[in-house]
C-alpha cells in the first residue's frame, strides 16, 4: 500500500482498526492514522495540506499523517438556531429600545459556506446583527408597536440578500422581546389611559345625545296625542310611588296628575 498516493484508508481496513475484536494481532504506532467519525446529521470539512476535499457523509473514516497535515471538521448541516440577545437600538425618534431577536438556518452547501467566509456562524450573526439595527433605526416607535412583524420582515429581506451565494439559508426570523425604558414605559402607560378615557368619553356623549333624541320624539308624539300624554302620566305616577309606601290622595287621581304633571301654564 502506498501511503503517498492516497490518504484515505480502506474502508476494510478501517473497521479493523476501530473494531478490536477483528483484529488477530495487536496493532502499534496508530498516532500516524487519523481516525474520524463523523455522525448523522453532519458533515466531514475535509482539509489535507490545506486544500479541501470532497465533504465526508456520516461514517466512519481513517487517513494516514505521513507527510502531510490531515484535518477533518465536523459541521453541523441540520436545523439550527442563532441568538441575537441584548441589542440595544436607537429609534428614528430617539427612543432607545433593547431586543433580542431568534433566527433558524441551514447549511445548503457547507464548502461553499467555508470557503467564503472562515467562520459562517459569526458571519451569519453580524449580518443578522446589521439587519436589526437597520430595521429598527429607520423606524419611530410608533410604527413599530403598530406592526410589530415589520422588523422581522425587514430583517428577512436583508438577510436573503447577504445570504445569497454564501452556502446558508435563513428559515425563520423574529424578535423575541422588545424592551422600553422604565420612564417610556410609563409614558405608554398615561397615553394608553387617555386614549381610553377618551373613547369612553365618546361612547358617553353619543348615548346622551340618542336618549335626548328619543326623548324629543316622545315629547312630539305626546304633543298632540292626549292618550300618550296619560299613559306617560301613570308611567311617572307608578315610578312615584315604587319609593314611596304611603300616599294619602286629596280631591281625586285626577287632583294628582295635574299636581305632578303640568305640560302648558295657567293662563
Amino acid at each position: 500500500m502506498n501511503v503517498q498516493e492516497n490518504a484515505q484508508l480502506p474502508a476494510d481496513l478501517v473497521t479493523r482498526l476501530t473494531q478490536t475484536n477483528l483484529r488477530r494481532t495487536a496493532v502499534t504506532n496508530l498516532s500516524g492514522v487519523l481516525q474520524v467519525q463523523v455522525p448523522d446529521g453532519h458533515a466531514g470539512l475535509l482539509r489535507i495540506d490545506g486544500k479541501v476535499q470532497p465533504l465526508l457523509a456520516a461514517g466512519q473514516y481513517a487517513f494516514w499523517r505521513y507527510g502531510r497535515q490531515v484535518e477533518v471538521a465536523l459541521v453541523d448541516v441540520r436545523l439550527q438556531s442563532q441568538e441575537v440577545s441584548g441589542q440595544e437600538i436607537m429609534t428614528r425618534d430617539k427612543v432607545t429600545l433593547r431586543l433580542n431577536l431568534h433566527a433558524t438556518y441551514r447549511f445548503t452547501d457547507v464548502l461553499a459556506a467555508h470557503a467564503l467566509v472562515q467562520k459562517p456562524a459569526d458571519y451569519l450573526y453580524r449580518e443578522l446583527q446589521f439587519a436589526l439595527r437597520a430595521a429598527v433605526g429607520t423606524r419611530s416607535l410608533d410604527e413599530l408597536l403598530a406592526d410589530k412583524t415589520a422588523i422581522d420582515s425587514a430583517v428577512t429581506e436583508h438577510m436573503t440578500t447577504k445570504l445569497q451565494g454564501f452556502g446558508m439559508a435563513l428559515e425563520s426570523v423574529g424578535v423575541k422581546d422588545i424592551v422600553l425604558p422604565g420612564e417610556m414605559k410609563a409614558i405608554l402607560t398615561q397615553v394608553v389611559q387617555a386614549e381610553k378615557q377618551a373613547e369612553a368619553n365618546l361612547i358617553r356623549r353619543r348615548e346622551e345625545t340618542a336618549a335626548t333624541r328619543s326623548l324629543l320624539n316622545t315629547a312630539k308624539v305626546m304633543e298632540n296625542n292626549p292618550v300618550a300624554l296619560r299613559m306617560k302620566e301613570l308611567e311617572t305616577l307608578e315610578r312615584v310611588a315604587e319609593r314611596i309606601d304611603k300616599i294619602s290622595v286629596f280631591g281625586g287621581l285626577d287632583q294628582v296628575l295635574n299636581g305632578l304633571v303640568q305640560i302648558r301654564p295657567i293662563n
